[in-house]
């Protein structure tokens, strides 16, 4: 295996926070704006992110949602690597079974000539989308083999990323460029490195999984919370020293959203929650005003939806965010926490992570 070095995974907290803080984007797009404002604003919470100190910023791949820009992390990255200096840039995560193997060892060896020593390499088994969008990514109606193939394309991709396929394999004069193969090659001067690995998931699969392989294990507690804990007691208890990891190392996704007062912040989280809410109906679309999720009648059984949907985000006041913030990181015992915001316009999310900033007492104020 190719150097990865354990400060590559492992942040470290600063200020007050208990634990490390990052960022997970999903670029999302309002009524009345545009991708293109979505993506600049994106760069510009990923600038914001590096200058308080935040560890990484993450982007998360999705498809055929109108709200969400984020169907080419790698893309989105390497705009995002040319205007930022030092925060770790990642995937949370590449949908594994959507993409060969090769590729995506190509696009993120890629990633990391560019910026040396500062990406991460997230995967997901799950598609990122609905089953007839998978479909057409994957060329075939049989989806169920993309997820139970998982850790076969796990192995493939860690042995064109390492470029280390035994003798006897397919695949043992394929290599992926760049990569190490040019470390090798006459006159190579390629560094060593590649981007670590990290599992996401939802479920306990990819928890034990990331248990028995000494992986980094990142949890979507934004979207799945009842099945935090026990995700991640599950990967603590799978978990098997490495050439990566010595011990455990798992960050959770929450989303989060401060404003100067609980009434603003719950005006953002619930433009989210009814844009969720339409998605899981079937009617994606992009994400709604805050004027308009105000005024929106819910009936009965979209209210306790979008009820049950909001218990599981942490907003309010700044001080209100980081009690909820500070008592999740003990109630789980998570390694670091991975904010997302997910409100109408770019600038209640800029605001947000600035004052969970302040919070915290996080530098770069």
């Amino acid at each position: 295996m190719d150097e990865i070095r354990g400060d590559e995974i492992r942040g470290k907290a600063e200020g007050t926070a208990p634990v490390p803080l990052s960022v997970l984007d999903l670029v999302t797009v309002g009524q009345g704006s545009t991708a293109s404002q979505a993506l600049r604003t994106g760069v510009e919470i990923a600038q914001l992110a590096e200058r308080r100190g935040f560890h990484r910023y993450w982007v998360a791949e999705h498809h055929s949602m109108p709200g969400v820009a984020s169907s080419s992390p790698a893309v989105i990255l390497a705009h995002t690597a040319a205007r930022t200096e030092r925060i770790r840039l990642g995937s949370g995560g590449v949908m594994l079974p959507n993409h060969a193997p090769l590729v995506i060892a190509e696009q993120f060896g890629t990633l990391e000539a560019m910026a040396p020593g500062r990406v991460d390499l997230g995967l997901g088994r799950a598609p990122g989308t609905d089953g007839a969008t998978a479909a057409a990514l994957r060329r075939t109606e049989r989806l169920n083999e993309g997820a139970d193939d998982f850790p076969q394309q796990l192995a493939e991709l860690t042995r064109f990323l390492d470029d280390d396929f035994p003798d006897g394999h397919p695949y043992p004069r394929i290599h992926a460029v760049p990569g190490p193969v040019q470390a090798t090659s006459e006159g190579g001067v390629q560094s060593p490195a590649r981007p670590p690995l990290w599992l996401l998931g939802s479920s306990g699969f990819s928890a034990r999984l990331a248990g028995m392989l000494g992986l980094p294990f990142a949890f979507a507690h934004h979207f799945s919370a009842q099945n935090t804990i026990p995700a991640l007691e599950l990967y603590r208890e799978s978990f098997r020293p490495s050439a990566v990891l010595d011990a455990p190392y798992a960050l959770i996704g929450v989303a989060a959203l401060a404003a100067q007062d609980e009434r603003e912040a719950r005006r953002q989280v619930l433009t989210g929650a009814l844009s969720m809410l339409r998605l899981r109906s079937g009617r994606p679309g992009l994400v709604p005003t805050p004027e308009e999720a105000e005024a929106y009648a819910f009936t009965p059984m979209e209210r306790e939806f979008v009820d049950s949907w909001l218990v599981n985000i942490v907003h309010g006041t700044p001080d209100e965010v980081r009690g909820g913030l500070d008592d999740l990181a003990k109630r789980t015992g998570a390694d670091e926490l991975m904010i997302t915001a997910n409100a109408h316009g770019g600038e209640a999310r800029l605001r947000s992570y600035g004052l969970i900033a302040d919070a915290y007492g996080l530098p770069g104020a």
